[in-house]
């Protein structure tokens, strides 16, 4: 029972997320066709818009959950996102466009409420490859929702703003599937052969900053990925540099699940010093290396790196949550992470201006390396939680 709710978790948080993630790289276009504006740095911030307002959104929802049933506030996430999706799909000029966005930040939050929401369901070990399932169902909409955006904008569309009204049906839809969940309860003390208790192996603060850091630590390359390469490599297609930028979220699509059963039952904080390891190791490779092949290999690197770093940090806030207080603390874990999505945009921007395209490789290897050192030297107790 719990694997048929999990797997009807994942779908409607897909279906949210196709739509929150597939238009903000069509927001250029939006600009120009809908929006009659030529200034094409909106693009982005517009970007970072609905990331900013959740993250200062995501714990006071979080806290509501707890307070008023999980179920019904994921159901309220996925109505809050219809409702701003209408909004843009209706919006006439940058202003409106923009409290849509904004409103999408603020009643959204769909990850986080169904994240807390799985917590009332399952537990333990069982908790935490549910959690990478969901990050499974996020990555893969993060693939596939701007493909099939863009084939769709290819077509003769008149205002590619409106397309906001038709994706509004989506986060209906998984509404509808929310309301057919159980209620949900605590999960039952007693443990099952498939499902062990995790102990917790840090702090809650040491949770949500070591979220902090691999988020901005991953983020901070994106923005200028893809003009790096083409700087770089001579001749690389614009399509190419798509398919490198996919890579790593390729490998965590193909790895995650078969990885997750395995690293859950070992210790989560030697596995995320390791992963921080190689994430920083991946990206000095990617900042300096001349050859495309070579590239390649550290993308590869950098998505296992990512997908054993987030199969740790799940396992340790499975360790931290429980039923009573899972929406707070996916609240604040969600929020950490959009603080590092936000903090990772800005500060490539500074960086790649200043000191060029490679800088904020440069910078997310650095921060990750001390983490890592963080984590290696730091006495076990101290990365104890007391529960």
């Amino acid at each position: 029972m719990p694997r048929i709710i999990v797997l009807a978790v994942m779908a409607g948080h897909f279906v949210a997320a196709f739509a929150a993630l597939g238009m903000p790289p069509f927001f250029s276009l939006i600009l120009e066709r809908s929006l009659y504006n030529e200034a094409r740095y909106l693009a982005g911030w517009f970007y970072v818009v609905p990331t900013a307002f959740a993250a200062i959104s995501s714990p006071w929802w979080g806290k509501l959950a707890d307070r008023y049933g999980k179920k019904q506030l994921l159901i309220r996430a996925q109505l809050g996102l219809a409702a701003s999706f209408l909004l843009a799909g209706f919006a006439t000029n940058t202003w409106v466009f923009f409290v849509a966005l904004a409103l999408q930040g603020i009643l959204g939050g769909t990850f986080a409420a169904s994240n807390a929401y799985l917590a009332t369901v399952t537990s333990g070990s069982t908790l935490a490859r549910s959690l990478t399932a969901m990050q499974w169902s996020a990555r893969a909409a993060l693939v596939a929702a701007p493909l099939t955006l863009g084939l769709v904008l290819q077509m003769d569309i008149h205002s590619p703003i409106e397309m906001y009204r038709a994706l509004a049906l989506l986060p209906l839809i998984a509404a509808a599937l929310a309301a057919f969940l159980p209620a949900g309860a605590p999960p039952q003390k007693t443990v099952s052969v498939h499902e062990t208790q995790i102990v917790a192996e840090a702090t809650p603060l040491q949770v949500y900053a070591l979220q902090f850091v691999f988020v901005f630590a991953t983020v901070v390359t994106f923005p200028y990925f893809a003009p790096h390469v083409q700087q770089r490599f001579a001749g690389v297609s614009v399509g190419m540099s798509g398919l490198l930028f996919g890579l790593p979220h390729a490998v965590y699509l193909l790895a995650a699940l078969p990885l997750t059963s395995w690293l859950t039952h070992n210790r989560r904080n030697p596995i995320l010093a390791a992963a921080f390891a190689v994430l920083a190791l991946s990206l000095v490779g990617q900042a300096l290396t001349e050859s495309l092949a070579v590239l390649i290999v550290w993308r590869l690197l950098m998505g296992l790196a990512m997908t054993t770093g987030f199969i740790a940090l799940h396992g340790l806030i499975a360790g931290i949550v429980r039923s009573g207080n899972a929406g707070r603390a996916f609240g604040w874990f969600e929020s950490s992470s959009k603080w590092g999505a936000v903090a990772a945009g800005l500060a490539a921007g500074f960086t790649a201006q200043a000191f060029g395209l490679n800088a904020p490789f440069l910078m997310g290897a650095a921060l990750v390396f001390c983490v890592f050192i963080y984590l290696m030297l730091a006495p076990y107790h101290r990365l104890r939680a007391s529960i």
